[in-house]
């Protein structure tokens, strides 16, 4: 260690472990996709038959509304705990929050109904002919999607969580904010972050990070962080990330 600050040299950042028994497998990105959610399931499952595991983690990290044409169905199945004998975590995404925002007055909807929540209102069977203009019709249109979403929807996107550690692993939609302690980070960052933590070679104190919200062709594994956002929506590839032990695997929708 001291070589490497003499010299400069940056030591191995950490691989990651899970503790013995427990198996985790971690989704990314849905947006409405709620075809390749039940094959990406089924593959989940077909995989966890082959292993004898204590315990089994099922984290969705968020992003299940907007772009795809199926919002309703996704939150409707995450309703239920989507795998019997799995522990389901549900983390929150950006698009949640500005669905949210929007919900409860905050923001008047434009920048959410621009990058996917027509999509979303559609699935509800909210009709929306042009974008609301005047207050008047923003708030029009946020009674009609309060009447039209049901409120255990609702709920269950308000009782997402912000992060989750299992083992060495950090899972969080957007990432974190470099330098600044796990306790320390913000909402906003944990939710939105892009660039200054995509850039960051820097990894978190003690911390994997699995996360999503910025699209990949294919799934990426930098040992200090993971991004499993395949941009289903638009590509048909749903990614899981498994992990066992110091393992890591991926299984995708578009696996043959």
């Amino acid at each position: 260690m001291i070589l490497d600050r003499l010299f400069g040299r940056r030591p191995e950042t950490l691989l990651g472990e899970i503790p013995p028994g427990v198996a985790v497998y971690a989704i990314g990105d849905v947006h409405g996709r709620f075809d390749l959610l039940q094959d990406l399931l089924a593959r989940i499952v077909d995989d966890a038959d082959r292993h004898a595991d204590v315990r089994r983690n099922l984290i969705f990290l968020g992003d299940y509304i907007d772009r795809g044409p199926e919002s309703r169905s996704v939150v409707e199945a995450l309703l239920q705990d989507p795998l019997p004998g799995f522990a389901t975590i549900r983390l929150m995404g950006n698009h949640e929050e500005a669905f949210l925002a929007f919900l409860d007055g905050k923001t008047d909807g434009l920048d959410w109904l621009a990058y996917g929540g027509l999509e979303t209102l559609m699935s509800y069977g909210v009709s929306l002919r042009h974008l609301p203009r005047t207050e008047d019709a923003v708030g029009a249109l946020r009674r009609s999607v309060a009447a039209s979403v049901p409120a255990s929807h609702i709920e269950l996107l308000r009782r997402c969580a912000l992060y989750q550690c299992v083992g060495d692993y950090l899972f969080v939609h957007a990432g974190v904010r470099p330098g600044v302690p796990l306790e320390q980070q913000t909402p906003a960052d944990l939710l939105w972050i892009r660039d200054d933590f995509l850039r960051s070679k820097v990894p978190l104190p003690e911390h994997v990070v699995v996360h999503g919200h910025t699209i990949c062709d294919f799934p990426q594994d930098r040992r200090h962080r993971i991004n499993i956002d395949t941009g289903a929506f638009a590509s048909g590839r749903l990614t899981c990330l498994v992990l066992r032990g110091a393992g890591r695997r991926f299984i995708s929708t578009t696996d043959r």
